[in-house]
């Protein structure tokens, strides 16, 4: 959410209390501009103990205030949720590309997931679409 709403705000709207280590978290995610592993966020935020950035990332993940989704590279990744209104439908997602060499993880918000169609009965709750290969300066490297 980029309207101008303030952390606590963006809390309630999504129907979670603020306290002090949930505001903490969801302010750091929506500073940083690429999707973060847990132990990134550990490192973000050195003065929170890892119990309660996981249960903070819980529930956060619960109320759809962020998004988590694996990219190969073995840890899950969490960003903040970007989309317009409290609920974000999987066809405002994006993709993710994960740099093979530099194993760092890009949101390509530019490139919408694509929704495929499931047979009777299947209700999509989420889609995890991520691109592997090189980034820009990886493969300007290499050239």
């Amino acid at each position: 959410m980029t309207d101008g709403t303030t952390i606590e705000q963006q809390l309630q709207a999504h129907g979670i209390h603020p306290t002090a280590a949930r505001i903490l978290v969801l302010q750091k995610l929506s500073e940083l501009t690429h999707p973060v592993s847990m132990t990134e966020l550990e490192t973000e935020l050195e003065t929170m103990d890892k119990s309660t950035i996981f249960r903070t990332l819980n529930v956060l993940l619960e109320h759809h205030a962020i998004h988590s989704f694996e990219d190969g590279s073995g840890s899950t990744k969490y960003e903040i949720c970007r989309c317009e209104s409290t609920v974000c439908r999987v066809e405002n997602r994006h993709i993710h590309f994960y740099c093979e060499e530099c194993r760092r993880t890009f949101c390509i918000e530019d490139v919408k997931i694509p929704i495929v169609a499931l047979p009777e009965g299947y209700h999509i709750e989420t889609i995890n679409y991520t691109v592997k290969g090189l980034c820009p300066e990886c493969s300007r490297r290499q050239a």
